[in-house]
């Protein structure tokens, strides 16, 4: 509301109006330092005050400045202005005592919840204005008329005081504040009481729900010593390079801009962007070799060799004993041993997993596998009723000859494939079918989970946005299989966030942390296979968002020089 808008008055279909007017504007606010100075200033309008203090209450019982104006000073502190008020808070109850503070004005209004109205201060009985005559006396100012209003919400309880100062008449005399003017700034005291409270229990909900949101993301981070951190990283990343989007002046973000309602949209979204994850068990998040399970299977395998070993030394010994020629028999035994630790070696580096793994080696897996070892003891005993139930199709003898490695109907018969073959010829990283949809199911189950939360209207794309981080530019990428043009910039942010994050992250049990350098090629190899969008990869180089984002988050000794300009799109090409 304009200055040369304002009606001084107090009564009659004018301040009628005026109040209507406010009330509807506090209630439209939604910046909570613009809503309280806003309470204030037409406070001091209405009343042609030339000062005023507006105090909220503290969780300690004491009110605390909030805003301070004195016009003829030109004072003007808190609120919008930036500018902190030096004073402390006025305490409402003896600190030593616990007796109420009745001796200052603004306090005793707020025990009585009573306004108080005071023509002169200097003539005032039974409150202490030392402070406010210090203050005159250092100002060459005359502190005279002072009105105290409490702030009352609907539980009657007090949530401020609103405190006016030197109220001044046609000619700009000081005057005292007319009971008329009380009344009005009384009913103006309940509307900013209102909309102050109203405000407060949206914060409230907003900083609720937002705990809520990171306690999930904390939590699932915790699931795994080896993602944790990822979806904290990733919602830094993503707004990153949304503030990078919106910073652009040209090309095709020029228009690209977040209010306030988007910004907390995207911020939810990016928290919430993996909470499917809640349900992939431990053991498939966590699979850092092929054979791991609870546990790394290459342990058993690894005794399985030392048995062939073992047994090949019983051979020896007993050819030895039978005669036979101990250097002939002692040299079988030394080549077997040879033979059986490069095959161990070459195993165990097979459990490791990698970028590729040949058919070559997958044979060599497959002939080794065929070596068997004399089993003695019934392996149905001791097992837990589940695992006892998977061995009743193919029951094993109580003793027998094993495969070195295998593939057992019980295997297959789990939720997962367990075969040992099937796992350790896995031919890139870890993971084998069933577990790698295990893991694609968490968005999936993130999207399902997002619909049912009932969202209000300004977070009603949440679960698109989260939802996405999957997807692939050339509808390749699952789970709905969209394009670029049916994602939203927010969705494709997030899946370079969530990609980058993976590619630069130092805490995967299944690979070494990439460079920086190594980390933009590989995310530009997946701009030319139209796995992440063009635009947003270029802005990501060319706006310093990888490097704002690697200062922040990676290695010292992950930094390395980037040269950008090799992966950046041409002018010529973007037209083309």
């Amino acid at each position: 509301m304009a200055d040369g808008d304002a009606v001084k008055t107090s009564g009659g279909s004018s301040g009628l109006e005026r109040l209507i007017e406010i009330g509807l504007a506090l209630s439209a606010e939604r910046n909570h330092d613009r809503l309280t100075e806003m309470i204030l200033l037409e406070a001091m309008d209405i009343t042609n005050a030339d000062g005023g203090t507006l105090y909220l209450r503290t969780d300690d019982d004491a009110l605390k400045f909030v805003i301070m104006r004195t016009n003829s000073l030109k004072i003007a502190m808190g609120g919008t202005t930036g500018v902190p008020i030096p004073f402390p808070p006025v305490r409402m109850y003896n600190a030593e005592t616990g007796q109420p503070n009745f001796n200052n004005v603004s306090a005793a209004a707020a025990l009585d919840k009573k306004a108080i109205n005071i023509p002169d201060a200097y003539e005032a009985e039974g409150y202490d204005f030392s402070g406010t005559k210090k203050f005159d006396e250092g100002t060459g100012y005359r502190s005279k008329s002072f009105l105290c209003i409490p702030l009352m919400n609907y539980s009657d309880e007090v949530i401020g005081v609103l405190q006016l100062l030197n109220a001044k008449d046609d000619a700009g005399e000081v005057v005292p504040f007319t009971a008329e003017v009380q009344r009005t700034i009384g009913a103006l005291a309940s509307q900013a009481a209102v909309a102050i409270d109203n405000q407060k229990l949206i914060e409230a909900q907003k900083a609720l729900m937002d705990s809520l949101i990171k306690v999930m993301a904390h939590a699932i981070d915790a699931k795994s010593p080896y993602t944790g951190g990822h979806c904290q990283r990733v919602p830094e990343l993503t707004k990153m390079l949304a503030s990078k989007a919106s910073d652009s002046k040209e090309g095709v973000f020029a228009d690209f801009e977040l209010d306030d309602q988007q910004w907390y949209e995207l911020h939810v979204a990016a928290w919430l962007h993996d909470i499917g994850k809640v349900t992939t068990p431990e053991f498939v998040v966590d699979k850092a070799t092929k054979l791991q399970t609870i546990y790394d299977r290459i342990h058993e395998v690894r005794m399985r060799f030392e048995v062939l070993r073992r047994d090949a030394e019983i051979k020896m010994l007993k050819a030895i004993a039978k005669g036979k020629n101990a250097r002939i028999e002692r040299k079988k035994f030394r080549d077997k041993c040879r033979e059986l630790k490069e095959q161990w070696a070459f195993v165990a580096d097979c459990n490791i997993g990698g970028e590729f793994m040949s058919q070559d080696k997958q044979d060599r897996v497959q002939a080794i596998s065929k070596q068997k070892w004399y089993r003695y003891f019934d392996r149905q005993l001791g097992l837990s009723w589940t695992e006892a139930k998977l061995l009743e199709k193919a029951p094993p003898p109580e003793e027998g000859w094993e495969h070195l490695l295998a593939d057992l109907p019980e295997h297959s018969e789990a939720e997962y494939d367990l075969g040992e073959i099937t796992n350790m010829c896995i031919q890139r990283g870890t993971l084998n079918d069933d577990e790698r949809r295990k893991i694609n199911d968490h968005i999936v189950l993130t999207i399902e989970m997002l619909n049912e939360m009932p969202f209000p209207k300004h977070l009603k794309r949440v679960p698109e946005f989260a939802g996405g981080h999957h997807e692939k530019m050339d509808g390749t990428g699952y789970p709905n299989k969209l394009k670029g043009e049916d994602m939203s910039w927010p969705a494709k942010m997030m899946a370079i966030a969530d990609i980058f994050e993976a590619l630069t992250a130092a805490d995967r049990p299944y690979k070494k942390a990439k460079t920086l350098s190594e980390s933009v090629k590989i995310l530009w190899f997946m701009k030319k296979d139209k796995h992440v969008d063009a635009d947003l990869f270029n802005l990501f180089l060319s706006s310093g968002a990888y490097k704002d984002y690697a200062e922040q988050f990676l290695r010292p000794e992950q930094i390395d020089e980037v040269d950008i300009s090799k992966y950046l799109d041409q002018p010529q090409q973007a037209a083309e």
